[in-house]
C-alpha cells in the first residue's frame, strides 16, 4: 500500500474511532437527565399504563424520572415519526405498537418513517390477545360453527374498532384462511363497537381481551375463541382459532420499545436491562396481567425478528384485501 493510500485509510478510521469513543463516554454517563417515552395513544388507555407503568419501575433503576408523553393521532403516526426525528441520545423512546410497526407502511402511501431504518429495537414488552366473540343471537357456539355459518352466503357483518386496526386485519386474514364471506363495519374505537355488537347490530368481532372479556362474563356477549396461537393459562376451557378449524392461525397485538436508528449500543444495552427488570418485577407483572396484557421481555433481537416477520403477513392481508389509508 502507498503512502498515500495509507492516508486515505487512516483519515476514515480516525473519524470512526473517535466517534466510537464518543459514543461510549456518552453510555458511560446515562442517563443523567429524564427519559421521554412517547405513547402514540391519549392517556389513560392500556397503552398508555403500560408506558407508566414500566417506566415507574425503570425509573428506579436507572436513576433518573422517566416521563411519558403522550402524542396521538393517525393511528401511531405522529408519535413514531416525532421520535424517529429526535436525537438519537437515549433520552426520546417510542412505545411502538404492531400498528405502528408492521402495518402502517403498508396501509399508508406516505408513511412519515420507515419501521426498519429509522428505530433501533430496545425490548418487546407485551403481547395482548383477542377473542372472537359473537352476539347471543347469533347461531354459532363453536368457531367451527361461524365459519360454516359464514360459507353459506347469508349477509353477515362484522365490526371492527377502525379501517386498519387489529380488530379488522384479523377480521380479513380470518376469511383470507377460511374463505369465509362477511361485511366489514368500522366503528370509531373498539368500545362503540362492541355496544353495536351487544345490541345486535352487527354479528361478530375479533376485540381485544380487555374490553370485550367483561361483556363475555356478564352474559352479553358470546366468546368463540381466542387469537393467540396457544390457549391463554387464565382461560383454559376457551380454545383457540388455530384449533378450532383455522390451523396456523394468530392474531396478537404487541408493544415494544424504540429509540431513534444511531442510538450507540451501549445505551441500547442499558435500556434493555431497565426495561427486563421492570418486567420481571412481581408488583409490575401482576398489574400487567390483570389488564389482559401477556408480559414478554428479551433481548432487542426478539423484537426486531417480530417486527420483521408481522410486516410481512400483514402487507399479504392487506394487499388482498384492497386495503388503503389516505
Amino acid at each position: 500500500m502507498n503512502r498515500w493510500a495509507m492516508r486515505i485509510c487512516a483519515a476514515a478510521i480516525l473519524p470512526l474511532a473517535a466517534s466510537s469513543a464518543m459514543a461510549d463516554d456518552a453510555a458511560a454517563g446515562y442517563p443523567d437527565k429524564p427519559i421521554r417515552i412517547v405513547v402514540p395513544y391519549p392517556a389513560g388507555g392500556s397503552t398508555d399504563v403500560l408506558a407508566r407503568t414500566l417506566g415507574q419501575k425503570m425509573g428506579e433503576t436507572l436513576g433518573q424520572p422517566v416521563i411519558v408523553e403522550n402524542r396521538a393521532g393517525a393511528s401511531g403516526n405522529i408519535g413514531a415519526s416525532y421520535v424517529a426525528n429526535a436525537d438519537a441520545d437515549g433520552y426520546t423512546l417510542f412505545l411502538g405498537t404492531s400498528t405502528a410497526l408492521s402495518v402502517n407502511q403498508s396501509l399508508y402511501q406516505d408513511l412519515p418513517y420507515d419501521p426498519q431504518k429509522d428505530f433501533t429495537p430496545i425490548v418487546l414488552a407485551a403481547m395482548l390477545p383477542s377473542l372472537v366473540v359473537v352476539t347471543p343471537s347469533l347461531k354459532a357456539g363453536t368457531m367451527q360453527d361461524l365459519t360454516a355459518l359464514l360459507k353459506t352466503g347469508k349477509a353477515i357483518n362484522y365490526a371492527s374498532a377502525g379501517s386498519g386496526t387489529p380488530s379488522h386485519l384479523g377480521g380479513e386474514l380470518y376469511k383470507r384462511m377460511t374463505g369465509a364471506k362477511a361485511m366489514h363495519i368500522p366503528y370509531k374505537g373498539g368500545a362503540p363497537a362492541l355496544t353495536d355488537l351487544v345490541g345486535g347490530q352487527t354479528s361478530y368481532m375479533f376485540a381485544i381481551l380487555p374490553e370485550s372479556m367483561p361483556l363475555v362474563k356478564s352474559g352479553q356477549l358470546r366468546a368463540l375463541a381466542v387469537t393467540t396461537s396457544k390457549r391463554l393459562p387464565a382461560y383454559p376451557d376457551l380454545p383457540t382459532v388455530a384449533e378450532s378449524g383455522v390451523p396456523g392461525y394468530e392474531l396478537i397485538g404487541w408493544y415494544g420499545f424504540l429509540a431513534p436508528d444511531g442510538t450507540p449500543p451501549a445505551i441500547i444495552g442499558k435500556l434493555n436491562d431497565a426495561f427486563n427488570n421492570a418486567l420481571n418485577d412481581a408488583d409490575v407483572h401482576k398489574r400487567l396481567a390483570g389488564l389482559g396484557f401477556e408480559v414478554e421481555g428479551g433481548p432487542p433481537r426478539r423484537l426486531a425478528d417480530l417486527m420483521e416477520s408481522e410486516s410481512v403477513k400483514w402487507k399479504q392481508v392487506i394487499d388482498e384485501a384492497g386495503i388503503k389509508l389516505d
